[in-house]
């Protein structure tokens, strides 16, 4: 039998404990970790669950790596085509993690009705265009459908019809400048919205509209099997640069890799600083945990000195007199845990299915709701790393039970 863990049990099981001078203490200190713990989950899950979002959202726009030509193009207006027999199109069988590879040509043009204009990148997708990632930022129609013969289809975010004055099941005309011949006149063509998405990211819903390639393609002079650049979405986003640069050994000399980090570093450096946040959080919350145990810990010696005296007088070693209240303050640690989970899982479960907060300023976090995400390995991770931390915390001040002599603490009172 464990004598150490036994006494530890009896001392939490008695009755006394529970109307002694140290319960007040005691509770104060199990509501600091259990407060302490959902801060915790809730910071790690909207941290999490946003960076995950915007991550989610650059990808749907881009994909996670772009295939192109190698040229001094800067800009996402397709110049160079690239021939689409490739080997590793529709399917990359070489690559471990490619989920999708799809076929796309962008070009710049201006969006004119009889009240005003708008520029925009109309970006030509085909049969094989994944739309998964626009089906939860469809607000108002429905997506075209570019499987048969060329139409006038297009996707148009709300934020550009509300510019435009436009709505599902209206025509306009856009206008396209001949890269061959600038002092031509333009390509003109007649588009109707089937429609509308919003992403929230300004950034993207302010320029793209979807159509069809086959536009794209008859507009700058190019054959069938000519297109703009690939698009490669992964199934594993932490693998993001280790699969760039194997997609990257695997295609011709003659193409580039880029991934959606690179192209929109600023976005990613930004999303970047929730991890520290996230960090900062947990060690403040976890110093601020601790002190509340050791308070308790030094109030439960006090408190048990008698008992301490008499350990000692029976030969107990002053580790396992120690042992004793580790035990105990792990005990009481382990409720705060329990409720802070309790608590805090069930918050970040109400928040993921109902969206209750929201950004007052969803334009400054591209969403208007704050998303939250959260597995299961990070709860365990969590939850023992606040135990083993906070019990590491509370070795410096049991040490005090080695200064305590069994003559002297029999008589305190």
């Amino acid at each position: 039998m464990n004598f150490e863990y036994f006494l530890a049990k009896r001392l939490i099981k008695g009755a006394a404990h529970k109307i002694s001078i140290s319960a007040p203490i005691i509770k104060i200190a199990i509501t600091a970790i259990a407060l302490g713990m959902i801060m915790m989950l809730v910071a790690i899950a909207s941290g999490v669950g946003l960076k995950y979002k915007i991550r989610e959202k650059v990808a749907a726009f881009n994909g996670h790596i772009q295939i192109s030509n190698y040229d001094n193009n800067a800009s996402d207006v397709s110049v160079v085509p690239v021939d689409l027999n490739q080997d590793f199109y529709p399917s990359f069988k070489d690559v471990e993690g490619v989920t999708h590879v799809q076929a796309i040509a962008s070009k710049g043009g201006i969006i004119r009705t009889q009240e005003t204009f708008e520029g925009i990148l109309a970006k030509g997708v085909g049969k094989d265009y994944n739309w998964s990632g626009f089906e939860e930022y469809l607000v108002e129609g429905e997506l075209p459908d570019f499987t048969g013969k060329l139409n006038s289809q297009v996707l148009m975010s709300s934020l550009m019809a509300n510019r435009l004055k436009l709505s599902t099941g209206d025509s306009f005309y856009a206008f396209f400048l001949k890269d061959d011949d600038v002092s031509q006149l333009p390509n003109q063509r007649k588009f109707t919205i089937t429609g509308l998405f919003d992403s929230g990211f300004e950034e993207f819903d302010g320029v793209y509209v979807f159509t069809d390639i086959r536009h794209i393609q008859r507009m700058n002079k190019w054959g069938d099997d000519q297109i703009g650049n690939f698009e490669v979405f992964l199934d594993d986003f932490d693998q993001l640069q280790e699969k760039s640069n194997e997609i990257y050994g695997k295609t011709l000399s003659t193409l580039d890799t880029q991934t959606i980090v690179d192209k929109y570093y600023k976005i990613f450096e930004w999303i970047g600083l929730f991890d520290f946040n996230i960090f900062l959080i947990l060690g403040i919350v976890i110093i601020v945990s601790g002190f509340n145990m050791i308070t308790a810990l030094l109030v439960l010696i006090l408190e048990r000195t008698p008992m301490i005296g008499i350990l000692k007088a029976l030969g107990s070693a002053n580790w396992s007199i120690r042992k004793v209240f580790l035990y105990n303050a792990a005990y009481l640690i382990g409720i705060g845990l329990f409720w802070g989970n309790l608590l805090g899982l069930g918050a970040i479960y109400v928040q993921h299915k109902f969206k209750v907060l929201k950004f007052p300023n969803p334009q400054e976090y591209y969403i208007d709701y704050i998303p939250v995400h959260i597995d299961v390995l990070t709860v365990i991770v969590l939850n023992v790393g606040v135990l083993i931390l906070c019990l590491l915390m509370l070795l410096i001040p049991s040490y005090i039970i080695t200064k305590i002599t069994p003559v002297k603490a029999i008589q305190f009172e």
